[in-house]
C-alpha cells in the first residue's frame, strides 16, 4: 500500500538490514557484550513496547511532534540509502516521509507550532571532509542547520560556516534554537533566534565537551550532558547531566555519580527527565529522574542497547532507540515507544 501526499508519504516495505555505524556508545556496548540474541527479552520489570521503525534499515534520535502523532528522526530507509536522512514517521509506524535526501543528516526537531522542522545536514557542503557524527574527533565540519516546512519545502539555511553545528532543538516558546558547535576541538552550547540571528555562546569551558541540550518548559533553563576531554576514548567514558540558564548562569550538576549519564530529555511538566545510564558491564538502559528529589527509576530493563529517549507531549509516553530486535552481530537501531506513566506516580 502506498499513501501519497505530494509524493513524499509511503507505506513501509519489509526489508531488514544491519546498521553499519550509529554511534560511539553502541560500539562500546558491542565490544563489552559481544553479539546479541534476536528479540531479547526484558531482564527485569519493563512496560510493553511498540516498535515504530521495524521496517527501516536503521533509525535513531526520534523526537515527537507537538500533537504526539509523529516522530522526527535520522534514518536510512533501506540498503540503497547510503547516508542518514531526516524522516518524519507516524507513531503507529505506517507512514513516513523523507524531509531531505541530499548529504548526511543528523539531529532534528519539531517547532512547537507543528508546522516547521529544524534539521542538521551536510547537503550544501558535499565536497568537505565527510567526517563521522559518531566520532568526537571527526565531526563533519560541513554540518549546517536548516529550517523547513513539514514536507521539506521552503528550506532556509540558518548557519553558514565551516564548523560542526548540530545537536539541535527548539525552545518550547518557539523563540530560540539551541545547538552544539565545535570550535578548535571544543564543543559548547549555543543559542540563536529561529532565523539564525543573535547567535550567543552559552558555555565557555575548555575542559568539558557539552552537547545534547534541550530547553526545559520555562524556555530559559537548559538540560544537557557533558564529558571531560581527558576522558575521551575510554570505555564507559563518564558523562554528567547539568542544567544551566540560557544566559550561561546557574550551571548545576544534576547527576552526581561518576558513571555514564547521557541523552537527557525533559518531561513537559519540567519535573522529570529521561536519560541513559550504563548499568553493570556495558548495558545501556533508560532511566527516569525526578529533578527536585533526585529519585531515579529504571524504565527499560533489557540486555540490549537502549538509548536516546524522548518524552511525548502527553508526559506519559517516551520514544527510544534499541537493538533488542537486532540479529546477532548487527548494529541496527529500531525506534520504540513505551508508556511510563506507572513510573511517574
Amino acid at each position: 500500500m502506498i499513501v501519497s501526499l505530494g509524493g513524499v508519504f509511503m507505506k513501509f516495505n519489509s526489508n531488514h538490514f544491519p546498521l553499519i555505524i550509529f554511534g560511539l556508545l553502541l560500539s562500546v556496548f558491542m565490544t563489552v557484550n559481544g553479539s546479541q540474541a534476536v528479540a531479547q527479552q526484558p531482564s527485569g520489570e519493563e512496560m510493553p513496547v511498540h516498535a515504530v521503525t521495524m521496517d527501516f534499515y536503521s533509525a535513531n534520535e526520534a523526537y515527537f511532534s507537538p500533537d504526539g502523532k509523529s516522530l522526527i528522526m535520522q534514518a536510512r530507509r533501506d540498503s540503497l540509502e547510503v547516508d542518514y536522512h531526516t524522516y518524519v514517521v507516524s507513531v503507529d509506524g505506517f507512514t513516513y516521509r523523507r524531509v531531505n535526501g541530499k548529504g548526511h543528516d543528523a539531529c532534528s526537531y519539531f517547532f512547537p507550532d507543528g508546522e516547521r522542522l529544524i534539521w542538521t545536514s551536510t547537503k550544501d557542503n558535499l565536497n568537505t571532509a565527510e567526517g563521522d557524527f559518531s566520532s568526537p574527533e571527526d565531526y563533519p565540519s560541513g554540518a549546517e542547520l536548516y529550517v523547513s516546512d513539514l514536507l521539506g519545502g521552503n528550506i532556509k539555511r540558518i548557519t553558514n560556516n565551516d564548523l560542526y553545528d548540530a545537536e539541535v532543538s527548539v525552545s518550547p516558546d518557539g523563540q530560540r534554537v539551541l545547538f552544539g558547535r565545535r570550535t578548535d576541538g571544543s564543543m559548547d552550547l549555543w543559542r540563536m533566534r529561529t532565523d539564525g540571528s543573535e547567535e550567543m555562546q552559552i558555555t565557555h569551558t575548555a575542559e568539558l565537551q557539552e552537547g545534547g541540550a534541550f530547553y526545559m518548559p520555562d524556555s530559559e533553563t537548559i538540560i544537557y550532558r557533558a564529558w571531560k576531554k581527558e576522558d575521551e576514548g575510554g570505555r564507559g567514558m563518564p558523562m554528567t547531566i547539568f542544567t544551566i540558564k540560557h544566559d550561561g548562569t546557574e550551571n548545576k550538576v544534576i547527576t552526581d555519580d561518576p558513571g555514564l549519564n547521557w541523552a537527557p530529555h525533559p518531561s513537559p511538566d519540567g519535573k522529570h527527565f529521561v536519560y541513559v545510564r550504563m548499568v553493570g558491564r556495558g548495558n545501556f538502559e533508560v532511566f527516569l529522574m525526578n529533578i527536585e528529589s533526585g529519585k531515579k527509576v529504571q524504565v527499560t530493563n533489557n540486555p540490549a542497547f537502549d538509548g536516546y529517549p524522548s518524552f511525548a507531549p502527553d508526559g506519559k509516553t517516551i520514544a527510544f532507540g534499541s537493538t533488542r530486535d537486532t540479529p546477532p552481530g548487527q548494529r541496527r537501531l529500531v525506534i520504540y515507544t513505551m508508556d511510563i506513566s506507572k513510573f511517574l506516580k
